[in-house]
């Protein structure tokens, strides 16, 4: 049986116990459905769809990520080709992680986003991986995690084992946020450690979590 966690909360994930040979980082949530106006139930306006991407940073021993990836025209870092792995680098230059796709609603059961990870074969140098979630969009949108329900984060192992889950749903308290750094894993004897964090920030983009982790 999973073990489920609290804000804070960590647990070991023992290669003695567990097959970390290949993890899937699985995440999924629902959409409070808010009440139309009257103005826009007259004029038929679809409330615009909740795009939610998960970011994955591997981390250096310092908790850093050392390399921002390619460079761009006028010298802007583009973070293509990286430690990142997102939406827009998708597979880590390691092999051992990588994002399945974008699901782009919340829709349906399960999964909504998945990142894999070989953590027996991810090299040394990396120590730690920080996950994110934002919503694409969300100032321009007037969305926030204050309408996200039943979020969670979860970690499967390679024989289909669910090893920890952290499940966090919006609220009232959440309407001012936009992104959220959600857990970590953490590299330690015998394996690595689950961390369920959960702090939220105003900003919609990762590059503002980002910065906390880079030199």
């Amino acid at each position: 049986m999973a073990i489920s966690l609290k804000k804070g909360q960590g647990i070991s994930l023992k290669k003695s116990d567990f097959d970390l040979s290949m993890v899937t980082i699985g995440l999924g949530w629902d959409i409070n459905d808010g009440k139309k106006g009257f103005l826009s139930n007259l004029l038929g306006k679809k409330e615009d769809e909740y795009d939610l991407d998960v970011i994955a940073f591997l981390c250096d021993a310092n908790s850093k990520v050392k390399d921002l990836g390619s460079v761009g025209a006028n010298n802007r870092v583009t973070l293509v080709g990286g430690d990142v792995v997102f939406f827009n680098s998708m597979r880590h230059g390691s092999g051992c992680v990588w994002l399945t796709g974008d699901n782009r609603t919340g829709s349906g059961d399960g999964d909504d986003e998945q990142i894999i990870v070989k953590l027996n074969d991810l090299p040394d140098a990396y120590q730690k991986i920080a996950f994110v979630v934002q919503i694409y969009g969300g100032k321009e949108k007037r969305q926030n995690f204050g309408k996200v329900r039943n979020a969670f984060i979860r970690a499967v192992d390679n024989q289909g084992k669910e090893m920890t889950r952290f499940d966090l749903s919006g609220g009232a308290g959440f309407d001012q946020y936009c992104s959220m750094l959600f857990a970590e894993l953490v590299r330690e004897s015998g394996g690595w450690k689950f961390n369920a964090i959960g702090s939220p920030d105003p900003s919609d983009t990762f590059v503002t979590w980002l910065k906390q982790y880079s030199h």
